[in-house]
């Protein structure tokens, strides 16, 4: 039997490796997506090896995750309950499609993750194999009893680490789980777990490693001017960059200044809470940046469109059903849409803040002739009379036939 596993050489799959082999009796080949974790991936090739595996593969996804996941979800402003951007969550189809075509080469049995068995990986790996790929066996060792009986915590994978000699980025002082690409930082379990648990104290805050603390940030304000065209930011200060080019740079400018930090206790897929403290210091800056210039182009009607879509789009990425037809759908309303979203946007940096404080744009539907009270080119005030008696019509009928509230004493009731 023949194996790939997806593999970072965290705790769970460095686990994995030889588990799996020892297990199923199997050849084990493991794959990487280079999704920006830069020195997360040195050394892999030989770590996997030397636990087990005939075979590893890293694979550049980089430029594709950028330009192909990364924008499109931020054209479509689209968070997941109001703060979190969604950045473990739209690497997952794209790895996905990845490991299948790995799978494929190697003639390949199986496909395998270590993803728990409680949280939303495993839906969003699994979507993708099922849609790409529904003929490879998958195997998902957390759903598994004989592991979790002899796995039943991350101390005694820290052990079974030690004992074998892998190296991990864990301990039995500090154990929390991390994800990282080029959008974010993910941080959850072990010492996380605690909701009242503060990583921000002066003991507790080298966690992050994408974003200096706002109270350490510089005292001065730094501004940030991102040119779009039809939503994508095309350059940054007047530089020309690529979109994972932009993703990099913004990610250290705006890490350096405290931006973008989220601690969020959420709704998991599966149905139940759990709490993330995640990093989006690039992230936070484009989609500001993309808010301000949607002000200024997009009409009301299609702003709350997009709002609306926005919430779908991020159900849509978060659950993990990248490749339907109803993604295709939402992405091609988003993209018709941005065609308006040219210009150029100015973000102020200052102690954990990204605000935007310019905008401009050829498509500009803002004009202060029009929008100012002592102008009256477009719109004579004296016009808004006969409009709020209509638009009050259906109250004032309701009152004539007595069916409205009615006030006593003052109140309505």
């Amino acid at each position: 039997m023949k194996i790939v596993l997806a593999y970072s050489g965290g705790l769970d799959t460095s686990v994995l490796v030889s588990w799996l082999k020892e297990h199923y009796s199997a050849e084990i080949i493991t794959f990487a997506a280079d999704v920006g974790q830069e020195e997360e991936l040195d050394g892999l090739a030989e770590k996997a090896k030397a636990t087990g595996a005939s075979a590893h593969y890293t694979v550049d996804l980089v430029d594709e995750f950028a330009r192909d996941f990364i924008y499109p979800m931020m054209r479509a402003n689209a968070v997941y309950e109001g703060q979190y951007f969604l950045g473990t969550s739209i690497a997952r189809p794209l790895i996905g499609k990845a490991h299948v075509e790995i799978a494929e080469r190697e003639g390949a049995d199986a496909v395998a993750h270590g993803a728990t068995g409680k949280g939303n990986d495993q839906v969003r790996f699994e979507l993708a194999y099922a849609a790409l790929a529904p003929e490879l066996q998958i195997i998902s060792p957390w759903r598994m009893e004989v592991f979790r009986q002899a796995f039943p915590g991350r101390t005694e994978m820290i052990n079974y680490c030690r004992e074998n000699n892998i190296d991990v980025e864990a301990s039995a002082s500090k154990p929390y789980s991390m994800d990282r690409n080029l959008l974010h930082i993910s941080y959850e379990a072990g010492i996380l777990e605690d909701p009242w648990f503060d990583p921000t104290t002066d003991d507790n805050k080298a966690m992050y490693k994408l974003t200096t603390a706002p109270e350490d940030a510089p005292d001065q304000a730094e501004y940030v001017e991102l040119d779009f065209e039809r939503g994508d930011c095309v350059a940054v200060n007047g530089v020309a960059m690529n979109p994972a080019q932009v993703m990099k740079h913004l990610n250290k400018l705006a890490g350096k200044h405290g931006v973008g930090r989220v601690d969020l206790i959420e709704n998991r897929f599966v149905g139940m809470k759990s709490r993330g403290v995640y990093e989006t210091p690039g992230g936070t800056v484009l989609m500001e940046a993309l808010r301000g210039l949607e002000e200024l182009c997009y009409d009301r009607d299609t702003l709350h469109w997009r709002e609306r879509v926005a919430h779908d789009f991020a159900k849509v990425i978060y659950e993990g059903t990248w490749f339907t037809p109803m993604r295709e759908a939402l992405w091609a309303g988003i993209s018709s849409a941005a065609r308006a979203l040219n210009g150029d946007v100015r973000v102020r940096l200052f102690k954990g803040r990204a605000t935007t404080v310019g905008r401009r744009s050829p498509n500009s539907l803002y004009s202060h002739d029009f929008a100012t009270f002592g102008q009256d080119q477009v719109y004579d005030q004296r016009h808004a009379e006969g409009f709020i008696r209509l638009f009050a019509m259906p109250s004032r009928i309701r009152a004539l036939l007595g069916l409205g509230p009615r006030v006593k004493g003052g109140a309505a009731r």
